[in-house]
């Protein structure tokens, strides 16, 4: 019996040790095709807001990371992309949050040029209720574009809320909390940018991790 057993132990030792070198080696076989990949997809997400003819840098790398509570909450930095042509600063993509949607935080991309003027705005990710608050989606309706061209002053502070707050965005029918959400954090990274725009791309190169959402 204690033979039988002390068998079955080290077969399932042999076992467990045969799996988790598996697992090892097929981590290690796959992880640079995954980063790449990953890679690939944040790359294409960004050159939608700032289109390859505008930047000759590798935007992807050329990044920071901002932990200022005026634009990120305590849990996470906010990640900064920047766009470079001939070595001069020509646009940043800030990978923000909203954290007040109305079923948790959105994720979003805020594409602004160097004179301040928004390129465009996209939603990584979200938990909004389908049919409703997923209509900040690109896919689901035009309404993200309307960030297009804004600026601090196109509208004037007053003007960037909701209309049912005394602004010029559009909210959704039984959904006001979530465009109220993103036009918040729209114009609070415009503020910051602003602010701190010079500072932003003088800083040195913070490197981040890819990760796909």
């Amino acid at each position: 019996m204690l033979n039988r057993i002390l068998t079955s132990a080290t077969l399932l030792a042999l076992f467990g040790l045969v799996g988790a070198t598996l697992v090892a080696v097929t981590y290690e076989a796959t992880a640079e095709r995954i980063t790449a990949n990953h890679r690939e997809a944040l790359l294409k997400r960004l050159d939608t807001l700032v289109p390859p003819g505008r930047y000759d840098n590798d935007m992807v790398n050329d990044t920071v990371q901002i932990s200022d509570p005026a634009l990120a909450d305590r849990k996470r930095p906010v990640t900064v992309y920047r766009a470079r042509r001939s070595g001069r600063p020509e646009a940043a993509v800030f990978s923000v949050v909203a954290p007040d949607g109305y079923n948790g935080s959105i994720f979003l991309l805020v594409a602004i040029q160097y004179d301040g003027t928004l390129l465009g705005v996209r939603v990584v990710s979200h938990r909004e209720t389908p049919g409703l608050g997923d209509a900040i989606e690109e896919r689901k309706s035009r309404w993200i574009r309307g960030f297009d061209g804004r600026s601090l002053t196109n509208p004037d502070e007053h003007g960037w809320r909701v209309k049912r707050d005394g602004g010029v965005f559009d909210q959704f029918t039984g959904a006001t909390v979530t465009p109220r959400a993103v036009v918040k954090a729209v114009y609070r990274t415009l503020k910051y940018f602003s602010r701190h725009r010079d500072e932003i791309f003088a800083l040195a190169v913070t490197p981040v991790e890819i990760k796909h959402e």
